[in-house]
C-alpha cells in the first residue's frame, strides 16, 4: 500500500504544482480565464485536497511507530480524505470564492 500513498501524493503534489503555475503564468500572459484553479472550480480542488489527505495519511500509517495494520493504515488514509477535503472546503467558504460550474452554468455564490 505505500507504493499506491507515494505514487498519489506524487500525483497530489503535481497538480497543486500545476494550479500554482498555471495561475501564475495564466495571470502573467494575461489570460486569466486559462487559470487551472478556475478551470479545476470547486470539485478539483476538494479533489486534490482529498487526494493529498489520503496519501499523506497513508503514509504517516504505514510509517508510523505503532506499527498499524494495513486495514487500520488504510482507515486512517480515508479519514485523511475526509479531512482534506473538509479543510478545503472550509477554504473555500472563508475566502468566498464563488463555486465554479464545469458545465457551462453561470458561477453562483455559496
Amino acid at each position: 500500500m505505500v507504493k499506491i500513498y507515494s505514487i498519489l501524493l506524487i500525483l497530489g503534489f503535481l497538480g497543486i504544482l500545476a494550479v500554482i503555475l498555471g495561475g501564475t503564468l495564466a495571470e502573467n500572459l494575461g489570460h486569466p480565464d486559462k487559470d487551472p484553479n478556475k478551470i479545476l472550480g470547486t470539485r478539483g480542488r476538494l479533489f486534490l485536497g482529498g487526494l493529498l489527505g489520503f496519501s499523506m495519511g497513508g503514509i504517516a500509517a504505514e510509517f508510523s511507530p505503532l506499527d498499524f495494520s494495513w486495514q487500520a493504515a488504510l482507515a486512517i488514509a480515508v479519514a485523511g480524505a475526509v479531512l482534506g477535503v473538509a479543510w478545503v472546503g472550509y477554504a473555500n467558504r472563508i475566502t468566498g470564492e464563488p463555486v465554479q460550474a464545469t458545465n457551462g452554468d453561470p458561477p453562483r455564490a455559496h
